[in-house]
């Protein structure tokens, strides 16, 4: 499930960004009144209620889906602070280090033994 709700999330963002890059800026009909070309794919102002729409409905998805992961994290992940008022375990005190034993050099008497 949560695989699902991260596709449709980053598909939702993509479609998103695209939209909104779609969508021509408040200043856009200033330009040509200075002569620029006024020609667009969707006539002069046919596609803006559409394309407004089409954002407000992706960015509520968009939102859904963001609260969906959030939640859904939530549910897997345990607080760190969990189980935090127990005691910490008693570890036993970690063994005395081993000295290592030089090798006596050739020719010098053997230790005596005990």
């Amino acid at each position: 499930m949560h695989t699902i709700v991260v596709v449709i999330h980053v598909i939702v963002s993509l479609a998103l960004v695209s939209i909104v890059l779609l969508q021509h800026g408040k200043g856009a009909g200033i330009g040509a009144a200075f002569g620029g070309s006024s020609q667009t794919v969707f006539g002069s102002t046919g596609a803006a209620p559409f394309l407004a729409k089409l954002t407000a409905i992706v960015a509520i998805l968009f939102m859904c889906t963001s609260l969906g992961l959030t939640f859904m994290g939530r549910q897997q992940a345990p607080s760190v602070m969990q189980g935090a008022g127990a005691p910490a375990a008693t570890q036993p005190a970690p063994a005395a280090p081993v000295v290592p034993v030089k090798p006596a050099p050739p020719g010098s008497p053997a230790p005596p033994s005990k």
